[in-house]
């Protein structure tokens, strides 16, 4: 078998993971989802999507990655070479997110930089829309604008500068510097969030149980929704990861470690999150409930409400301004690192070309095409590609995955086989339940209910033009996966399959 970069160590592998998983969502999605489903009592669907579906989802990449030795759609081929599509799609899915994700990476710079004189002033709304983005009309594109240029260039030159030294070198050092940085800066934010006046009112609102809530299906979806979409899972970011590993690896434990911690890392940040809301009601003579209902995720709430929020503190407001964003930061650019690499390595193994080429190649084109959502109109195409790439892409191709793994190529007990050969905790009947039955039963319903939600009213009222710019995205993921699919490997890498077996 080609030789192929591995982990420096167990812990280099599991930071990476973890850094993979641990992202912008985790901070900005994860409090608002939490709040909006049940509060205290969305953590019981919560903890059962993660043991049900998010780690048996982890075991399932790790397993096909550590056990074919490759990019996602080497290691699809490896399975049969006409489910190598699905590899690529997964791919391009990675591709497409690279090119916008930088971007708000980008915007946590300059917001920390904003912070040292909280340039945003009384009106941080109306400054990132108007003053920092001069967001133009939906549809428009409009000129470049340089605030967000200029440290989107640093961001790449960050990133590709970390993948131009390869997985050892470059990104197992990058991570174990990001993520333990991220945390020491996150836990500061959190211990003083929780000492703000107001602070309980705002814990209160969010871990107060609504246990009539349990009984909503839409909430047990949510929880699925949040787990599947937080642990960086279907596009090829864990099955790239995996492949770098010694063939003695832990598997299975692995991925509880990095499931559990994906999940302390999101309740660090509900807590962190509704303390400071609760503090902002007070100062504002309001319940956290009314404060709520002005939005407490996504963009706004990281650029909006938060800045709002620091105008507030009593006393430091510069110093909680730039740890919160630098904490955006090192969160944006290990996930950022992560996704990268996953079409680096398919262009290696494809093409049979060098890191460097891959790197310049794959991450020139992503950095190229990310001058889009650096113009006056990229929010508006940010927000419409995010939404479809990850509705239509991510969870469309998680679901083809469990569904093609299981149903199809009948792949469950092999790869459990595999799994259990080098893992101290072995996996059973359990694990092909959660992947054959519940897993694709909660994502067909997600899919259904996307498709019914988006024929009876377009995302977000854009224009015609934009919304069918979304949807061409997520459809060019699948033709560009279909296409580079059909083309031969360099040296025959896919028909090495039995020696990987």
């Amino acid at each position: 078998m080609e030789n192929r970069e591995q982990w420096g160590s167990r812990a280099g592998f599991i930071m990476a993971a973890i850094g993979s998983a641990i992202g912008l969502g985790n901070i900005w999605r994860f409090p608002a989802t939490a709040y909006e489903n049940g509060g205290g009592a969305f953590f019981v669907p919560y903890l059962f999507a993660l043991l049900t579906a998010g780690i048996p989802l982890l075991i399932l990449e790790f397993t096909i990655g550590h056990k074919h030795r490759g990019s996602a759609p080497l290691s699809w081929a490896r399975f049969s070479k006409k489910t190598e599509w699905i590899g690529w799609w997964q791919v391009a899915i990675a591709f497409v997110i690279s090119t916008y994700y930088a971007v708000i990476v980008a915007w946590a710079i300059s917001y920390t930089v904003f912070s040292f004189n909280l340039n945003w002033g009384k009106n941080p709304t109306n400054f990132l829309v108007s003053d920092y983005l001069k967001v133009a009309n939906p549809g428009e594109i409009g000129s470049l604008v340089p605030g967000v240029l200029i440290p989107l260039i640093v961001v790449w030159i960050v990133v590709l500068g970390i993948l131009f030294k390869g997985v050892k070198k470059g990104i197992e050092i990058a991570n174990k510097f990001f993520i333990p940085i991220l945390v020491i800066m996150f836990a500061i934010i959190v211990i003083r969030a929780v000492t703000l006046d107001g602070a309980a009112q705002g814990l209160t609102a969010f871990f107060e149980p609504h246990w009539d809530k349990i009984l909503d299906g839409k909430v047990w979806v949510a929880a699925y929704g949040q787990i599947f979409f937080s642990l960086s899972i279907a596009f090829a970011i864990m099955i790239t990861y995996s492949s770098y590993l010694p063939k003695k690896s832990d598997i299975t434990n692995n991925a509880f470690i990095t499931g559990f911690a994906n999940s302390g890392f999101e309740l660090l940040s509900g807590i962190g999150v509704f303390a400071v809301l609760g503090f902002m009601a007070v100062q504002q003579g309001i319940s956290v409930p009314e404060l709520a209902k002005e939005g407490v995720g996504g963009v706004g709430l990281a650029f909006m409400v938060f800045p709002k929020i620091i105008n507030e503190f009593p006393g430091f407001n510069q110093f909680f301004g730039i740890l919160f964003f630098l904490s955006l930061i090192f969160a944006g650019l290990s996930s950022l690192i992560s996704i990268c690499e996953t079409y680096i390595s398919a262009l290696q193994d494809k093409f049979k070309i060098s890191r460097n080429k891959a790197v310049w190649f794959g991450g020139g084109l992503s950095a190229i095409i990310s001058l889009l959502f650096a113009t006056k109109g990229g929010l508006n195409f940010l927000d419409v590609v995010d939404y479809f790439i990850n509705q239509f892409g991510v969870a469309l191709a998680g679901l083809v995955e469990v569904i093609v793994i299981s149903w199809i190529l009948r792949q469950l007990d092999p790869l459990k086989k595999h799994a259990n050969a080098i893992s101290d905790i072995r996996i059973g009947g359990w694990w092909k339940i959660c992947l054959g039955v519940i897993t694709p039963i909660v994502l067909g319903y997600m899919m259904f209910d996307l498709i019914r939600q988006n024929i009876k009213s377009n995302y977000g009222d854009y224009p015609a033009g934009i919304i069918t710019f979304g949807w061409l995205v997520a459809l060019g993921a699948v033709i560009v996966g279909i296409i580079l699919s059909v083309g031969k490997w360099r040296s025959n890498a896919a028909e090495k399959k039995k020696e990987v077996l």
